[in-house]
């Protein structure tokens, strides 16, 4: 009962501690939309964005790790090159917004989060092909079957190894 208790509260010291990171990011979003491709809006993003991982893999929240980290994975690489501007931002903005959705319908007490992966598997190849556009992460076989795509669709370039990583392994460490 106590471990109970103790689990609800971190959860609920999460949930208030992702609404703050949720809020940084963004805060990076807005900075990003004035100034393309900022340094110091990138870093604050991936940083932000890696706590939130950290976070949410402390505690078990699998979902929102897991979509975190691939939403990271391909935010890390764009900031070092000119790709975080227009469509792409606009994408961020998409995918924070499925972010803030995630955050909103955790269960409060288990921490579960009931929703399929189709949405985030559309934004985060959507987000993917605005960043660099050869490199899209799901083929319409995997978003039509809500499965996290692990191989490039016939019409498409094969994905960067750390791309395919990213997508397809949770788990990966940074």
């Amino acid at each position: 009962m106590a471990n109970d208790a103790l689990h609800n509260s971190a959860l609920q010291d999460f949930l208030i501690d992702a609404q703050v990171l949720l809020t940084k990011a963004e805060e990076c979003l807005l900075h990003l939309q004035l100034i393309d491709n900022d340094p110091d809006a990138c870093h604050c993003l991936n940083d932000t964005l890696a706590t939130l991982v950290e976070r949410a893999q402390a505690l078990g929240l699998v979902e929102v790790a897991s979509y975190s980290q691939h939403l990271q994975a391909l935010l890390e690489p764009a900031q070092a090159q000119p790709a975080l501007q227009g469509e792409a931002l606009q994408a961020l903005e998409s995918c924070l917004t499925l972010l803030a959705w995630q955050l909103e319908l955790i269960d409060p007490h288990t921490g579960r989060l009931s929703l399929d992966t189709e949405e985030q598997v559309q934004l985060l190849d959507t987000l993917a092909t605005a960043l660099s556009p050869q490199e899209a992460l799901a083929c319409d076989s995997c978003i039509e079957t809500r499965h996290t795509c692990e191989h490039p669709a016939p019409s498409m370039a094969a994905p960067t190894s750390a791309n395919a990583t990213a997508f397809s392994s949770p788990t990966r460490g940074n």
